[in-house]
């Protein structure tokens, strides 16, 4: 119930909706006493009564006013609920992006993509539907049934006795069904998750199902998760086609018990027809909310169930200092030292007390062989990751104590593998500056080598480059890359293999990019190719997370350790 409470505790941000909307579910209530108290009084006192038949046409209008006015307050009532409830949901969907934005990497590294995606996009959804039922038919329901119930005991107090006689079993079996159906409904949740995860990974790698030709083992994977959803499904169903049944034969109940009590009432005459018929028409419309509330339970599991599984992010630990932490002063010289660090990723030891230094504006190669740590220096210098022990400054500042952001403007990271965004040209460079006029764009493109294709391209900056840029070539790819680390002007500068894959023509012209981009900027540079490393002013050999060499390239080559090894066993490429 606690998912659900912190749901509704979004609504407090609308106390004048909130309002409108009670108050037009209170209006619509009092106009239902209407029709059954003119009705019962219509029969007992009009149409036996000649003189008095000339009145009945006022209070068939009468009703029909009551009616009128009912349903002009429901479509007010609707339309402040819509506006109502988008708010809220779209208060919902912010915060829970907003936190995701500030996760640390390793809680994305242990989550599935598709599993995030669902939780945003189809549990928020569901969330949306308890506020949907809980505003909508919650409300007015519980209004409904305490209004006319009170209403009952006043027209007869003994018939209204039977009458709600079947009340508590209804709610004892509310009750069961809420607190047993709770882990049925979490898992048909997980196991939509599930799927929509290997749908989203199977539509990723759709190039390599076919290069594979795996076409029919993904289909028969899917298809077995789809299965597990199914099951799932019918589990909870299955509970429903008999509480659903069994709740309203016990509501049935109540009118069999009306009409044998409420008709011994008549036969005794302690009960008018029409008191009686007033009594019947209160009773369809003190039970069809309860029928309504019992619907509302399903949906609330369904809900609580989605609330649960987003509450989860909302709960989860944010990065450190992704929002507070000291604001690094200006622009950073450049100058960067590790000092003994050490770092642990999931309990296996990835770095151990290494220690390297910068100087402002020089390159630094970090070399070795896979899984060696190199990397992980990147990702601890830019904090995506936190270290374990040891020290890393920044122009003298400890890392650790610094906001995220602040942190991480002083720095542009060019990776192996692009990242573009299913976007244009334009928008994928303004992501390192925003705004940036079109003279910066171009001169960083020019800088980059990437002006000569982006002007061949059908829209030029306003090209649409597709889902991680996929109408482009990889070396196309990497050149906007720079471009944009170009773009940006960070003081820093960490190329993550840049070169690793591809031709020796792209690899050039790429490289020529890099040499501009590394201009007066200090450089962390992770490379095998000898090209890209032979001018660094200090090479660092990485083995097992630690540093085993480190000096220039014709010192290393002199001391024929493992960095000539390297060279020789041709880990390193041997054209200059």
């Amino acid at each position: 119930m606690k998912s659900i409470l912190r749901v509704f505790s979004y609504l407090r941000r609308y106390p004048v909706l909130a309002s409108l909307q009670l108050l037009c579910a209170i209006g619509m209530t009092a106009a239902l006493f209407v029709f059954p108290t003119i009705t019962g009084y219509a029969i007992d006192k009009i149409l036996p009564n000649a003189a008095r038949h000339p009145e009945f046409p006022y209070w068939v209008g009468l009703t029909l006013i009551a009616f009128g006015m009912r349903e002009a307050l429901n479509s007010c009532r609707i339309f402040i609920n819509n506006h109502f409830e988008q708010k809220v949901i779209y208060d919902i969907r912010s915060d829970l992006y907003g936190k995701i934005q500030f996760l640390p990497l390793n809680w994305f590294d242990t989550r599935r993509t598709g599993d995030i995606m669902t939780r945003v996009v189809e549990d928020v959804t569901n969330m949306e539907r308890v506020l949907i039922d809980g505003i909508e038919q919650g409300i007015i329901a519980v209004l409904q049934v305490l209004g006319i119930g009170i209403y009952l005991y006043i027209l007869n107090p003994v018939v209204a006795g039977w009458a709600t006689l079947p009340i508590p079993i209804l709610a004892i079996g509310a009750w069961i069904y809420s607190t047993k159906g709770r882990d049925r409904y979490r898992n048909q949740r997980e196991a939509t998750s599930d799927m929509n995860s290997l749908l989203h990974d199977n539509i990723a790698g759709i190039r390599q199902i076919k290069s594979y030709a795996a076409e029919a083992v993904e289909h028969t994977r899917f298809n077995q998760a789809s299965e597990q959803l199914r099951q799932a499904t019918l589990r909870m169903m299955r509970w429903w086609a008999f509480y659903s049944p069994g709740m309203s034969f016990i509501k049935m109940i109540g009118y069999v018990l009306v009409l044998a009590f409420g008709g011994a009432e008549v036969m005794n005459g302690d009960l008018t027809q029409g008191e009686f018929l007033t009594f019947m028409l209160f009773l369809s419309l003190f039970y069809e909310p309860i029928d309504r509330l019992n619907s509302l339970n399903q949906m609330i599991l369904s809900g609580r169930a989605a609330a649960d599984r987003v509450f989860e992010i909302l709960d989860a630990e944010e990065e450190l200092h992704a929002t507070d932490g000291e604001i690094f002063p200006g622009r950073s010289q450049g100058s960067v030292e590790f000092r003994n660090v050490s770092f642990s990723y999931q309990d296996q030891s990835t770095l151990d007390g290494i220690s390297i230094s910068a100087e402002p504006g020089q390159t630094i190669a970090l070399v070795g062989t896979t899984g060696a740590g190199k990397t992980t220096v990147l990702s601890l210098l830019a904090r995506f990751y936190e270290k374990d022990s040891g020290d890393i400054l920044l122009d003298g500042m400890d890392i650790s104590t610094l906001n995220k952001n602040s942190l991480r403007n002083q720095l542009a990271y060019v990776t192996q593998e692009p990242f573009l965004f299913n976007g244009t040209v334009r928008e994928n460079l303004e992501l390192a500056k925003r705004g940036a006029s079109d003279k910066e764009i171009w001169k960083a493109l020019t800088a980059a080598n990437g002006d000569q294709f982006v002007r061949e391209l059908p829209k030029l900056l306003d090209t649409n480059v597709g889902e991680r840029g996929v109408k482009l070539s990889g070396g196309e790819k990497q050149r906007l890359s720079i471009a944009r680390a170009l773009l940006k002007d960070a003081p820093i500068l960490l190329l993550d293999e840049a070169t690793a894959s591809v031709d020796s023509e792209t690899e050039r012209q790429i490289q020529s990019a890099l040499d501009h981009l590394m201009e007066n900027r200090t450089a962390f540079v992770i490379a095998h190719r000898l090209s890209t490393i032979q001018n660094a002013d200090r090479i660092y050999v990485l083995e097992k997370g630690k540093v085993i060499e480190q000096g220039t390239h014709d010192q290393l080559l002199a001391e024929n350790g493992k960095y000539a090894e390297l060279c020789r066993r041709s880990f390193l490429a041997e054209q200059a």
